[in-house]
């Protein structure tokens, strides 16, 4: 079992990691966050609605599932959200430089990190 901080320091030492957060989407807060590059009080709170949003969907689409991840792709970025599978209304969020990362590898360590978050 690995703790807030130890999360983040794994999702950090992906090729091209910028910054990580594990998030609060009942309310929009960070309980943890590292890195740089982009203001992640601002892009965790902004996220956390797209996390409602899509969760909202499903239910009125009458769709019996889960979501994996949610993959923003920008310009420059990758921005990977992941329900936390082990308590309900967290998500890890963690944000890639697209030109230095492998997409493939941060989902599955994402979702490594996920299987061992301890809170």
């Amino acid at each position: 079992m690995a703790t807030i901080k130890q999360s983040l320091d794994e999702l950090m030492a992906l090729d091209g990691a910028m910054c990580a957060a594990i998030v609060d989407s009942t309310s929009g807060m960070i309980l943890g966050s590292i890195g740089s590059g982009i203001d992640m009080e601002i892009a965790a709170a902004g996220n956390t609605e797209v996390m409602r949003s899509k969760v909202k969907t499903m239910r009125a689409l009458g769709l019996n599932d889960v979501i994996d991840d949610i993959l923003i792709t920008l310009g420059k970025q990758y921005h990977v959200l992941r329900p936390s599978s082990r308590k309900e209304g967290i998500f890890i969020y963690t944000v890639l430089d697209k030109g230095r990362s492998n997409l493939a590898m941060a989902r599955r360590k994402v979702q490594d990190v996920d299987k061992e978050l301890n809170f």
